[in-house]
């Protein structure tokens, strides 16, 4: 009888501790749910939406951008479309680019050699390219994706004295959820066949003083919903980096940075536009400022 007790003692007592310890089972018997479940698949749920609103965010502003309005139909006689295209195994190149005719002006040689020679680099792109691919111990998983690299344009004309140029370049990296954003800008006189810069169009010393007018239509903007709250002003180093890096046609000035300038990539917010009667107090008083007619 004794070890009888002894057994049903240790019996009870190992049930007891079974029910204490067993993680789906209320104090009165019934099973719960793992309270962590829940959790988990919201902040999963959480996070694919929030890639998906961004991817989303990122692929309306690469249409608008592509379907932006420029003058390319009216400009057909000056400017021929050109385009390279080339696919290997590690990357796909994809550009177009404007070339001047130069049967309307010889000088306009200047601006089709200097895109040539210096922004239409495929050598250059390439060796950049396969050196990255280099510095990737696991070139296995690198070469699995191709890195495509295409750029387009939108042009603009004024007073047949300028033609603004645009190239936005799309950058897939190997790996990466959506491809990043550049911009270059260039403005060439067509009277006098050369490159224009920030100091052709405004004052000299009078870089602070047009950052000061892009951050109040920065905030503007921000404050109005039409830019993410996530932007941010833009800084003195970065408006000197990209002080040249603008389009103009007859009504505004628009300045281009890129991803991750001004607001995060997932915006897809590259430009800011000034109109020209916010520019007035700091454009350079010349003959040959197109802004000034």
């Amino acid at each position: 009888m004794h070890i009888l007790r002894v057994i049903l003692a240790v019996t009870l007592v190992a049930i007891l501790f079974g029910c204490k310890n067993d993680p789906d089972k209320k104090g009165d018997g019934t099973f719960i749910e793992d309270a962590t479940d829940p959790v988990e698949d919201s902040l999963v749920r959480s996070l694919e939406d929030s890639d998906l609103k961004k991817q989303q965010t990122i692929e309306i502003k690469r249409t608008e951008l592509i379907q932006k309005e420029d003058e390319r139909s009216e400009l057909e006689e000056l400017v021929t479309a050109k385009s390279f295209f080339k696919e290997e195994d590690l990357y796909v190149l994809d550009f177009k680019y404007p070339y001047l005719n130069e049967s309307l002006k010889p000088s306009y040689n200047n601006f089709n050699e200097y895109l040539q020679k210096y922004y239409i680099d495929i050598k250059g792109v390439e060796a950049q390219i396969l050196e990255d691919k280099e510095l990737y111990c696991d070139t296995l998983r690198t070469n699995r994706y191709r890195e495509k690299r295409k750029v387009d344009y939108k042009i603009y004309a004024i007073n047949e004295k300028l033609i603004s140029v645009l190239f936005y370049k799309e950058n897939y990296y190997a790996g990466a959820m959506h491809p990043s954003y550049t911009f270059d800008c260039l403005n060439f006189d067509l009277v006098r066949s050369v490159f224009m810069n920030y100091e052709d169009f405004f004052i000299d010393g009078s870089e602070e003083e047009l950052r000061k007018i892009l951050n109040e239509l920065l905030n503007e903007k921000i404050a109005s919903g039409e830019f993410f709250y996530d932007c941010w002003e833009i800084s003195e180093d970065d408006f000197f980096e990209y002080k040249n890096n603008f389009v103009v046609d007859d009504n505004m000035v628009e300045f281009y940075f890129d991803d991750c300038v001004i607001c995060p990539s997932y915006t897809g917010t590259y430009s800011i536009q000034i109109p020209l009667t916010k520019l007035l107090p700091v454009l350079r008083k010349y003959k040959n400022n197109p802004l000034l007619g």
